[in-house]
Order: C-alpha cells, then structure tokens, then sequence
C-alpha cells in the first residue's frame, strides 16, 4: 500500500458533497461526470478547500501530504496555469541549473526557458507544467486532465512522458479524468464516482472489460467521447 484515503468526507451546514475512501499502489484513476466530486477530492488532498465548505480527511501512507513538498498537481488547462507576463524561467521555483535539468527530462530545449507562455504551444506549455511539478520531487502527483486542451499527437507523447517520468521518479499518481483512454494504459486500478460517492472500483481491465454497476456501464458505452458527459 502506498496510499490509503481511509475517508474523505467533503460537506456543507445543509449536506454531504463528498464521502469516498480508496487505497491504491502507484496509480488510481477516478473517473466522473461534472459535479461528480473529482475536484474537490484533488482540492481537499492539496489542502484548498473553499472557507464555506468543512473537510475531514484520513489517510495512511508512507508519506505526509504537504503542498509543494510531497504533492504538486499538473492542472487541466496549460495556458492559465501560468503568468503570461513572465518567462518561463523565472516561475521555476528552484534552483536553475536544476529547472534546466527537468526543462530537458520533458523533451524541450533550453532555449524555451527565455520565452513567454503565450510563445509556447500547448503540449510545450503542458511539458513545462510537468516538469515544474516534478522538479520538487513529488510523492503525490495529482494530475486534472492534463491532456484535455491538446491535440491527438501532443496528448499521446504527453501520456507516454508521464508513464516514462513515473517508472523513473517512482511517485504515486492520481489522475482525474473523463477521458478512459487516457488511463487505461497508464493506471492500474479505477473508481467510478457518482454524485460524491465512489459506486465502483477494482484493476482497470477488470472494471472496464466486465462492469458490474449500471452507471459505469453506461459511461464506458458512451465511449467517454464528451468532456462532461451526461447520462
């Protein structure tokens, strides 16, 4: 076991939101539609919580989960996640010679590190995100489909780096997204998440080859083909 959330437990004065709990080792897809709770599991591990929501979580794990140490996240959208009005390396928190390092381990050249993001492509910008994330040695990488605002090639050779990245940094991942192909070669075990409760879990090709919940069966007929889909 690297990570066990014994309980997350998400809510208002009026109601729940969210009241889920998974183990898993190295790799954990979750997938849902919009409002389904996928957000607020990544807000609550990051400790980012709106003020007018309360959150319990436990876990266990070989690690404690500290923003910016031991769990980064890579965001689902490259072109905000960056200040547009400062290059690229000065938003590397670390030292240079070492941004320039991770700069390279995502497939970009060092020259990238004097542009703006509004020069960069999406997939360059996307690259630039992993490798600032990866560069503080995460434990916990989160990652809020990080392939939605990119075309088929870049998702592809995005998908492949952050398989390659895993194997060699050894971290955990948690990847939300609606797309299934994204994580079927890339993760080992999925929950599907309804309404802020996980209605079934188990190894990817065991759940995607016989589901036993008629919502995830419905969702893998839809071929996850809409961003937000709706069933």
């Amino acid at each position: 076991m690297s990570f066990n959330c014994e309980r997350l437990l998400i809510k208002t004065q009026e109601k729940k939101l969210l009241d889920i709990s998974f183990v898993f080792d190295k790799s954990y897809a979750l997938i849902g539609q919009s409002g389904s709770g996928k957000s607020l599991t990544l807000k609550a591990l990051l400790g980012m919580l709106p003020s007018n929501l309360k959150g319990d979580l436990k876990f266990k794990s070989k690690y404690k989960l500290r923003r910016g140490e031991s769990i980064c996240m890579v965001p689902q959208n490259p072109f905000t996640a960056l200040s547009p009005l400062t290059k690229i390396n000065q938003q590397f928190f670390i030292d240079k010679d070492l941004a320039k390092e991770y700069i390279s381990l995502v497939g970009l050249e060092e020259e990238i590190m004097q542009r703006f993001p509004s020069q960069l492509s999406g997939g360059q910008l996307q690259r630039v995100i992993i490798a600032m994330a990866l560069s503080i040695k995460p434990k916990l990488l989160l990652l809020d489909e990080p392939t939605t605002a990119l075309d088929k090639d870049s998702k592809k050779s995005i998908l492949e780096l952050i398989k390659k990245l895993q194997v060699r940094d050894g971290f955990d991942m948690l990847f939300v997204t609606h797309d299934i192909l994204s994580v079927e070669n890339l993760c080992q075990k999925i929950g599907i998440i309804k309404d802020g409760k996980i209605i079934e879990e188990g190894k990817m090709s065991e759940v995607l080859n016989n589901p036993q919940n008629d919502y995830t069966k419905k969702l893998i007929n839809s071929g996850f083909e809409k961003r937000e889909f709706r069933i």
